[in-house]
């Protein structure tokens, strides 16, 4: 019996070792920060590229919105660190507080806030754009609000009925501006989102007839969405008679080529394509870089979904779960959209193309996602949070991820 004692010991001693070594301070999704930095270097070079003649005509300086760009990137690095760095359990605590400073936004950008392209969306001439903010801000709120109702999302008097009427008043004042784009946008990811956490096939259903209800109600009733419908419908008739930024868009996209004319040297941006260093900046990627570079922009998109969603499966909880998948499917899909208006795929809707688009706010907030997505691939490799720790004595339904995949 005392021979077998140091043997027991040190047995014991080997089991925990390996525990010692995943004490460590968990590692970051290296692959995600390589293909957003990736997308982030394309943008600066499309931004300049977009803006040089612009610059030096405007202010006498090429490098001029370039630097501006460079500055708000800098900028949404430091927010992707200070997200990084954040255990993101504590966002649901700030939820509520978050989602009140979103809906205070929309509502000064209404009252306050200037006209820009058409639309009143914007503080400081354009390079605030609250809608932007909010974006993210609504995937944190759904993604707490969705954990914590479980398996009583499947009832419609807790699950879908407060769901609809808090994403319609979000998107309501978003409407008001008028941006259908980002409506659409915010509106789409929720309903994932909502899908995700578990909700009844027909609450779906019944959602996709009254949103699209809704919608079609908006466009008969808004002159701009009209204008753009109608737009649109020509031009799959007669690509002659389609918008004149979609006319000058293809030209570029089909100027380009396989191989582009390279980087720099598009002719459509002098004069011809309108916004081209927002809406309009894959037409000119495409006149630049053709089809091989228009196909590996596609393919980084992918591989950040891949990512994603491969961090929300991990995810040691349902609100990181929920806020990592609402994050992927919004980046995804306003890149998806961007690359369906500049073909001619989907009607006009003024979505940027997340990460290459000009624009401060997009930017920033776009960085600080993926600041959230990278939180909660470093608390998957710790173990339990405390938001998961609650989960268990709630003794939530499992989202749909869950059955998947999740361990």
């Amino acid at each position: 019996m005392w021979g077998r004692g140091p043997i027991v010991a040190t047995q014991t001693i080997r089991h925990i070792k390996p525990a010692s070594g995943n004490s460590r301070a968990p590692r970051l999704d290296y692959p995600l920060l390589i293909v957003v930095g990736v997308l982030a270097a394309i943008g600066l070079m499309m931004v300049y590229s977009t803006t040089f003649d612009w610059g030096y005509q405007q202010f006498g300086e090429p490098t001029y919105f370039v630097l501006r760009q460079t500055l708000w990137l800098l900028l949404g690095i430091g927010a992707l660190w200070a997200a990084t760095r954040m255990d993101y359990a504590v966002l649901r605590r700030f939820s509520i507080p978050l989602l009140g400073l979103g809906l205070a936004l929309l509502v000064a950008v209404l009252l306050f806030g200037q006209e820009v392209l058409g639309a009143q969306r914007a503080f400081l001439n354009g390079s605030i754009q609250p809608s932007e903010l909010v974006k993210l801000i609504t995937v944190i709120y759904i993604a707490d609000w969705l954990a914590s109702k479980g398996e009583k999302i499947r009832d419609v008097s807790y699950g879908l009925i407060p769901f609809a009427v808090l994403i319609g008043i979000i998107a309501g004042l978003i409407v008001l501006q008028p941006d259908f784009g980002t409506t659409i946008v915010i509106v789409l990811v929720a309903g994932m989102m909502f899908f995700l956490a578990g909700a009844d096939l027909l609450q779906m259903v019944i959602g996709l007839l009254v949103s699209g209800g809704t919608l079609l109600a908006l466009i008969v009733n808004s002159p701009y969405a009209q204008e753009r419908i109608n737009s649109y419908v020509a031009g799959l008739q007669d690509p002659g008679q389609a918008s004149y930024q979609l006319q000058q868009a293809l030209i570029a996209i089909g100027s380009g080529g396989i191989t582009g004319q390279g980087p720099g040297a598009s002719h459509q941006k002098f004069g011809y394509l309108p916004v081209p260093h927002t809406d309009s900046v894959f037409a000119v990627l495409g006149e630049e870089l053709g089809l091989i570079g228009g196909l590996a922009v596609l393919a980084l998109f992918a591989f950040l979904a891949y990512r994603g969603f491969r961090i929300a499966l991990h995810a040691p909880d349902s609100f990181g779960m929920l806020a990592a998948a609402g994050v992927t499917i919004w980046i995804v899909t306003e890149a998806l959209i961007n690359i369906a208006v500049i073909t001619g795929t989907l009607p006009l809707t003024g979505i940027p193309l997340p990460f290459i688009s000009y624009g401060g706010s997009s930017l920033v907030s776009l960085m600080t996602a993926v600041g959230l997505l990278q939180s909660v691939a470093r608390s998957s490799r710790k173990g339990l949070t405390r938001s998961a720790l609650m989960d268990r004595k709630r003794r939530n339904g499992r989202p749909r991820l869950s059955r998947i995949g999740r361990r």
